[in-house]
């Protein structure tokens, strides 16, 4: 059986700056940590790799420093790494994002099985696995919190807005993993050594089947960032215990204060 995982670097910070003519976010200086979503997205997929055997490849599309993404994988278990990287692929939005991966994917063959988290911390969308589904045109699943492959097809348990749900897809087919379900392993440090060794395949836009630069990065994407700023931080305000008449006078006093209180 082959899995892909779709693996993100993201920043490691919650503050950082936008470039003011492109609206995308400006990642030098900033430190850089795999995305905790996609680390429960590879945990599925070795526990699937321990029960079905097989191979799992990891996808992470950025800069050289994304290397860094496919060596901790290696330290988890993954059996090879592809780096997406070309200056073409910069500014991508989730369109552009969900359309790389798809070219990257399939250049590497065939897989049975893709595995995503469920969003990542740095655009918070949640929409790529979906949209790299739709451009496969394979069946998804999401919000996973189970997941078991049986012959030709994978049961999954997806957590609901009510519950969950017990569902059933054909393979192959892309899943959206939950983060609290599928703890990641510690990497182990004979893995982390040879990991280091391991080699690492580049994909730039000339290994990919569609090479049109405008169909990547920010020319391919369907949308800009127009602006991006702090929220305001919450001002300070009294706690005021009162119950009863006194409480319904004091509230009382604050309308006419506001010149709300006409009607009452």
């Amino acid at each position: 059986m082959r899995i892909a995982v779709c693996m993100k670097q993201v920043p490691g910070v919650s503050e950082g700056s936008m470039d003011p003519r492109t609206g995308v976010l400006i990642r030098t200086g900033l430190s850089a940590v795999t995305n905790l979503y996609d680390r429960s997205a590879l945990e599925a997929a070795l526990r699937i790799k321990e029960q079905q055997g097989g191979e799992i490849h990891v996808f992470t599309m950025g800069p050289g420093k994304a290397e860094e993404v496919l060596r901790e994988a290696y330290a988890m278990g993954a059996d090879h790494g592809y780096l997406i990287s070309d200056r073409a692929f910069g500014g991508a939005d989730v369109l552009a994002t969900s359309y790389t991966l798809m070219q990257a994917i399939r250049s590497a063959g065939e897989y049975d099985l893709i595995v995503c988290g469920r969003q990542t911390t740095d655009g918070d969308t949640a929409q790529t696995g979906s949209a790299l589904a739709a451009w496969l045109g394979w069946q998804q699943l999401n919000w996973v919190t189970r997941l078991e492959v049986k012959e030709d097809q994978i049961l999954a348990v997806c957590r609901m807005e009510e519950g969950t749900a017990e569902v059933t897809a054909p393979l192959p087919c892309v899943a959206m993993v939950e983060r609290e379900s599928f703890i990641p392993r510690m990497p182990s440090l004979k893995l982390k050594m040879k990991g280091r060794k391991m080699p690492v395949t580049v994909l730039s836009l000339q290994e990919l089947e569609d090479a049109v630069p405008e169909h990547y990065g920010l020319k391919g994407s369907a949308t800009r960032v127009k602006k991006i700023f702090a929220p305001k931080g919450a001002e300070r305000k009294e706690l005021v215990y009162k119950s009863g008449v006194e409480g319904a006078a004091y509230i009382l006093e604050l309308l006419k204060d506001t010149g709300q209180e006409t009607g009452i």
